[in-house]
Parts: structure tokens; C-alpha cells; sequence
């Protein structure tokens, strides 16, 4: 009886031993997380700061030609390097609206593209007299959407900042639109302009 009383004290040891080891681990990993958590404390917050839009003069590398909007015809010679100045965006809506606004302008836009865009784009050609593979159309079509958040935000500051105390008015979100979809236009009937003659089937 008494090597038996002997052998379950001598276990009872190693398990309270083990338990013990175990215990001060736990206790180690959270005094780390301790540290670990004050020291994110007493770093100083990440701050974003402006969000600055650039439009350069789209390249195409595999369909050749250059389309841009916000450009009117008539600037066809000058094309060069195509930006826009960051300098005069400064307005004072608040960055969480205005983000808001770009993107409702955005989505109507969006919609213009899928019910307009093809109609635009063969009304170009017959007022080039020429006739381009249907290919270039997708094409245009995707250039547009990657410049439109850009170009959105670009018009918004900028009538925002002609238009002290009616930076929210209606009108100016409908004057960004119309802007946007004149440039649309313009930008498709420059492109098919540009493109080199032995694409264009229609031409002399």
C-alpha cells in the first residue's frame, strides 16, 4: 500500500511539474502579446494622404492609335504628352463625398457606354467615310472605363471650384456628365482619326 501511495505521489509530482511548465509558458506567450499590443499603441496612426489623379496620352501597344478624352478635334496637331493640372484641384468637399459623387457619376456613365458607345462609334466612322474592324470598338470601350474615374474627379473639382457654396448642386454633377460624354465623343472620333490608313478600309 504504501509503494502504491509512493508511485501516485510520484506521478502527481511529474503532473504538477508539467502543469507548472505549461502555466509559465501561457504566461510568457501573453506577457509577449502585452508588448507586442502596447507597441502598436504607441505607433503613430497611418495617414493617407491626397489622392492625386494623372492622365497620360494612352499608348496602344497592340492595335495602334491613341484615344483620349477630354480632347476635341480640332487639337489633333498638338497631341503630345496629355496631363492634367494637379495644382487647380483644390475644393472643399469633403473627400468621402466627393468620393461618393465620383462613383454614382461613374455608374451613369457606365450606362451611357453600354447604351450609346456602339452607336457613337459607327457614327465616327461614317463621318470619316471610313469603315475600322469591329475589334477596336472593345477596345475603346475598356480605354474609356480605366479613364473615366479619373476624368469624373477631374471636372468635378474643377466646376466644385468655380461654383463656391453649390459644390453639391445637381447641376454640376449634370455638367460633368455632359462634359464627359462630349469628351467620349470626341475621344472616339480622334482615335479612328488617328488610326494608320491600311486599317481604315473606307479611306482614300
Amino acid at each position: 500500500m504504501d509503494a502504491e501511495f509512493y508511485q501516485y505521489i510520484k506521478r502527481l509530482h511529474v503532473y504538477v511539474e508539467h502543469q507548472s511548465k505549461k502555466i509559465g509558458k501561457l504566461e510568457k506567450m501573453v506577457l509577449d502579446m502585452q508588448q507586442e499590443i502596447a507597441s502598436l499603441k504607441e505607433r503613430p496612426p497611418v495617414q493617407i494622404g491626397n489622392i492625386e489623379y494623372k492622365f497620360d496620352q494612352l499608348k496602344v501597344e497592340t492595335l495602334e492609335g491613341t484615344l483620349n478624352i477630354g480632347l476635341n478635334p480640332t487639337d489633333l496637331n498638338e497631341i503630345d504628352d496629355f496631363s492634367v493640372d494637379q495644382k487647380a484641384m483644390n475644393v472643399p468637399i469633403p473627400p468621402k463625398q466627393l468620393f461618393k459623387r465620383t462613383i454614382e457619376l461613374e455608374n451613369t456613365l457606365y450606362q451611357y457606354l453600354e447604351t450609346d458607345l456602339e452607336q457613337i462609334y459607327r457614327d465616327a466612322q461614317t463621318s470619316l467615310g471610313i469603315t475600322v474592324d469591329d475589334s477596336y470598338f472593345t477596345f475603346i470601350k475598356d480605354d474609356i472605363k480605366k479613364q473615366l474615374s479619373g476624368r469624373v474627379a477631374y471636372h468635378l473639382k474643377e466646376l466644385s471650384s468655380t461654383s463656391r457654396g453649390e459644390e453639391l448642386s445637381p447641376e454640376i454633377n449634370a455638367n460633368v456628365i455632359e462634359l464627359l460624354k462630349q469628351e467620349i465623343q470626341n475621344g472616339v472620333l480622334l482615335f479612328l482619326k488617328n488610326l494608320p490608313d491600311n486599317v481604315k478600309e473606307g479611306s482614300s
